[in-house]
């Protein structure tokens, strides 16, 4: 089998076509207009979904712009124009907005099930590269999606216009994102089986260690003594308690080498001789996420976790936040 060894114009053949994909998205620009907003207006009144439909390289822009819109607010799912006029039409009911892709306007699925989109009251919106076209001209609110050229050197795959579509599909979910006041925990629930999601929905009570499991010590007790409780709690801390559980000090293993570098025999210690006073904590109700930020900013392993009036009821390090996949 020969090899192919590729030549040096290939790198620039890779810019240029970067060139002309940035170039297309830009031009977009200048046509978000009266058009798009009357496109969002439609989308926010819909009492029923958003269907996205396009043949070809279009449909696979479309499913992309489904997914998009899916999971930024506004319920959305891709029909195959060519399935849709084979039984799949009755998923699109009245109360429905479709959005139909095609850089030509004239795909001949898309057209086949426009009659019957339109007779049964559904809106339509087309993006397409030609405001001329037949799908414009039937639809309710055309966006122009239209590039000066291809990156491909013939000048024939769909390359800047598929980006270009794409680009326009990412700015009506975002626009529509802020429209609704969609945020970042209505974000996380529509990824709960993800990294995001986790990092989102995860609360410092759904990891932290409770009851037995949290080191706590008073500031009368001995230095041996606590680091018997640190060792029992395996979390390299125990908390300092007073007598109406609120945390007043930390002791960790790092106080306790500072402790014993002194020279000082351990045990003519207490723990109110060696803690560190006024520690960080954290809520139970605050995010996990931001558990992470405190530690690494603060460059400390472990935190107990406090109420409202500073009573401990729970403590973690960054092994549990690990465990979690929080990190």
């Amino acid at each position: 089998m020969s090899h192919i060894q590729p030549s040096a114009k290939a790198l620039d053949l890779a810019r240029q076509v970067l060139r002309i994909e940035a170039e297309a998205v830009l031009a977009l620009v200048d046509r978000i207009n009266d058009a798009f907003l009357r496109a969002l207006e439609l989308i926010l009144n819909c009492h029923g979904r958003v269907i996205v439909s396009g043949m070809g390289k279009s449909g696979h822009v479309g499913r992309k712009i489904a997914s998009t819109l899916a999971s930024t607010g506004t319920p959305a799912f891709f029909v195959h124009p060519a399935e849709a006029s084979h039984g799949d039409l009755g998923m699109i009911t009245r109360d429905d907005v479709l959005i139909a892709l095609s850089n030509s306007g004239e795909s001949t699925e898309l057209l086949a099930i426009v009659p019957s989109i339109k007779r049964q009251g559904a809106r339509l919106i087309s993006l397409t590269g030609n405001r001329q076209s037949s799908l414009a001209r039937e639809s309710d609110v055309h966006l122009d999606a239209a590039v000066a050229q291809e990156a491909c050197p013939l000048n024939l795959a769909p390359t800047a216009s598929t980006t270009a579509v794409l680009a326009l599909g990412d700015a009506l979910a975002v626009a529509l994102l802020d429209a609704r006041g969609f945020g970042p925990e209505d974000f996380a629930r529509s990824h709960p089986g993800g990294l995001l999601g986790r990092r989102l929905l995860t609360r410092v009570r759904d990891v932290m260690r409770m009851g037995n499991a949290v080191p706590a010590v008073s500031p009368a007790t001995s230095v041996p003594d606590a680091i018997l409780e640190i060792s029992r709690g395996g979390i390299g801390m125990t908390a300092v308690v007073n007598p109406d559980r609120q945390v007043v000090g930390v002791v960790t293993d790092g106080d306790l080498r500072r402790a014993f570098a002194r020279n000082t025999d351990p045990r003519m210690l207490t723990v109110a001789d060696i803690m560190g006073r006024g520690p960080r904590s954290i809520g139970p109700d605050r995010l996990a996420v931001e558990a992470v930020e405190m530690m690494e900013q603060h460059k400390i392993n472990q935190l107990p976790v406090v109420d409202a009036e500073g009573v401990l009821i729970g403590a973690l390090n960054m092994h549990d936040l690990f465990n979690a996949k929080v990190i």
